[in-house]
This record gives C-alpha cells, sequence and structure tokens, in this order.
C-alpha cells in the first residue's frame, strides 16, 4: 500500500467534451479526466505485478469541480489506499495550475491476463 502514479497531459481538442460527446464545451471533457486518473492507477503498479497479472477497472468515483482549457497541463495522482483481495482501492486527484480539478476514488481489481480473456473473448494467448 501507499503506491503512488501520476499522468500528465497537456489538453488538447482531441480531449474536450464536444469531441468526446460528453457537451458541447472545448474544455477537458470527463472521460479524458477518468482516462486519466485510470493511467495514473496504472503507473501507480507498474513493476509490482506478475508478469501474467494485469488490473481491470471496476468503479470509479469522481467529482470533476472546474474546467480545465485547452492548452493547459492538468496532473492526475492516484495512491493504493487499501487492498481487499483482489480490489485494490485508490485515491485519485487532478490539479492544473488553478488547483484542484477533481477527487476521487479509482478501484481496479487485480486478474489473470490469459484466463481474463479466455473468459471475455475465448482468446487463448495474451494480446500484444
Amino acid at each position: 500500500m501507499g503506491l503512488r502514479g501520476e499522468s500528465t497531459l497537456t489538453v488538447t481538442d482531441g480531449d474536450t467534451a464536444r469531441a468526446l460527446g460528453s457537451g458541447d464545451i472545448d474544455v477537458l471533457g470527463t472521460p479524458r479526466l477518468l482516462a486519466l486518473c485510470e493511467q495514473a492507477a496504472c503507473t501507480a503498479l507498474a513493476g509490482h505485478l506478475d508478469d501474467d497479472a494485469t488490473t481491470v477497472g471496476m468503479r470509479v468515483q469522481i467529482d470533476h469541480l472546474q474546467p480545465t482549457p485547452v492548452g493547459a497541463s492538468v496532473r492526475a495522482e492516484a495512491v493504493l489506499d487499501r487492498t481487499e483481495g483482489r480490489r485494490l482501492h485508490f485515491t485519485v486527484s487532478v490539479t492544473d495550475d488553478g488547483g484542484l480539478v477533481a477527487a476521487g476514488r479509482v478501484t481496479r481489481v487485480l486478474v489473470d491476463l490469459e484466463r481474463f480473456m479466455s473468459k471475455c473473448c475465448g482468446a487463448t494467448t495474451t494480446p500484444s
């Protein structure tokens, strides 16, 4: 526990609510913000999982508190708070030059990659 990861992004037109279909304004879209938080959680786990294991998203609870314009940089941080069996619970926050943009929690589940893909897609090999 206590693992930390971060991810940064300079907001482009493709990251906006308008581009992502989650609104009609040109600011950082919530779906992209969520992906940034998930990326930070995955970064926290990098190098700490067996080669045949990965994590998948299970739950995201986010408060998107303020807009971030195109051209601004945002930074997501994820901190592993606790584990419950295969569930990994992270506290996440996103900031920009104006302060706190979003805060919440991300839960990811530890899975065996080949078994997961076999259940999901009938695949017998891991994706490359």
